[in-house]
């Protein structure tokens, strides 16, 4: 096994792969090969601990050329290690508030509320798409971008784009790269133009005159920083298809939801982003000889943490193929427990410093999800778990009567929690 490539293996079996791998060799760490380089994979808190901890592991030099060029952007924080990306990281963790999390949670709803005015009385919609221009007419104006109605429209499609094509070869990807073109080459000309103005408060503005070494990012570096603030937030719309799909799978969750249990919403948010396949593991490249639980990892060998194996290890999560948000009821997350968007601390480590804002966001809505009367007609919502990123296969078609109530949510309960 050791000995045998298992590049087409991933891509045939997706989020199944490392841990039917791992379960084959016993279910500590196990070596193979991936992408023609000797790999080990690895799961578990104390590997998370391992992956993220000082001087195990980089990040940058693991990172395929096709996930960088089109989900991450060249040159993007993602693609950094060590002093510089703690610097350039620094930059996000200032941005990325809770103050602001609440806001842009409250501009998500507006723009919820304000398309589900339009699906009242009219077809099924297919709630993947309407959510990925919810969250793109939000995190525009949250970031202080002016764009029309068809520009936000197409950063939906294209950030959208990024993230359906990051993990395959053909149409996808070249979709994808198509996509990260455009945007880059239209936020490059918004970044130039800014920087002939004074600083303002917005984010697009830090970013445009954020400084490293005295100077600042190159035009289109800084346009990347940028989607990577926009494009995760419109991949949240990933997690709200997922929570529609349990709200019809288990009925029981909305109506908890839709009385307006705060503790509750939140522990359904979690259990969706542990529960639903995103992230099917994460890779990186050892910077030193090592060992990880007696296993031998020499310097140069790629490190793959099997982030969905371990937010389904029985060992960590009882049942763990049952959706049961009540496992997050009174339970303090560690760092290392619940690693769908990274482990660790995210003001100095690799964890995603956006993972507040998708919790606040999904959150907000959530509430309105639950609380609109909706229902999902005859569809295929089935989730292939070879396709990375997954997602049902009728992305969630919903229709909304004419008699539904819209955004039937007080506002004490609209407000976001920060949860993670």
């Amino acid at each position: 096994m050791a000995d045998l490539d298992q590049t087409l293996a991933v891509a045939l079996k997706g989020y199944a792969w490392l841990p039917d791998l791992r379960r084959r060799a016993g279910g500590g760490a196990v070596r193979t090969r991936v992408l023609g380089r000797p790999a080990v994979g690895i799961c578990g808190p104390s590997a998370a601990q391992f992956f993220y901890g000082t001087g195990n592991v980089e990040r940058h030099s693991a990172l395929p050329g096709l996930v960088v060029r089109t989900l991450f952007g060249a040159g993007g924080v993602q693609d950094l290690d060590g002093t510089a990306h703690r610097h350039r990281k620094a930059l996000f963790t200032s941005l990325l508030t809770d103050d602001g999390a609440d806001r842009l949670a409250e501009l998500a709803g507006e723009a919820f509320d304000s398309a589900a005015e339009r699906w009242r009385g009219g077809p099924p919609v297919r709630l993947l798409d309407e959510a990925t221009r919810i969250l793109a007419s939000a995190v525009s104006r949250w970031v202080g971008v002016p764009l029309k109605d068809r520009e936000v429209n197409a950063l939906a499609r294209h950030c959208a784009s990024m993230v359906d094509g990051f993990a395959t070869v053909g149409p996808r990807t070249a979709r994808a790269l198509a996509a990260r073109r455009r945007e880059e080459r239209r936020f490059s000309k918004i970044i130039s133009t800014v920087r002939a103005k004074p600083r303002s408060g917005t984010v697009l503005s830090a970013v445009a005159h954020h400084t490293e070494d005295g100077a600042r990012l190159d035009p289109r570096v800084a346009a990347v920083e940028l989607l990577n603030i926009i494009r995760p937030v419109i991949a949240v719309a990933w997690y709200l298809a997922f929570a529609a799909h349990a709200m019809d799978m288990w009925p029981r969750h909305q109506a908890r939801i839709r009385s307006g249990d705060d503790e509750y919403t939140e522990a359904f948010v979690h259990e969706v982003r542990r529960f639903y396949p995103f992230a099917p593991f994460l890779g990186g490249r050892a910077v030193r000889d090592a060992f990880f639980q007696g296993e031998p990892i020499p310097t140069g060998t790629l490190v793959l943490l099997d982030v969905y194996g371990q937010n389904h290890d029985p060992e960590l999560w009882p049942e763990p193929y049952a959706f049961s948000p009540a496992r997050f009821l009174g339970r303090e997350i560690g760092d290392f427990d619940l690693i769908p968007q990274g482990g660790g601390d995210p003001r100095t480590g690799h964890r995603c410093p956006g993972e507040r804002i998708t919790v606040a966001v999904l959150g907000a809505l959530v509430r309105r999800l639950a609380a609109l009367d909706h229902y999902l007609p005859p569809q295929d919502t089935a989730i292939d778990l070879s396709r990375i990123p997954a997602l049902p296969r009728d992305r969630i078609q919903v229709v909304v009567p004419e008699h539904a109530v819209i955004g039937a949510v007080s506002a004490s309960r609209s407000r976001a929690f920060d949860g993670s």
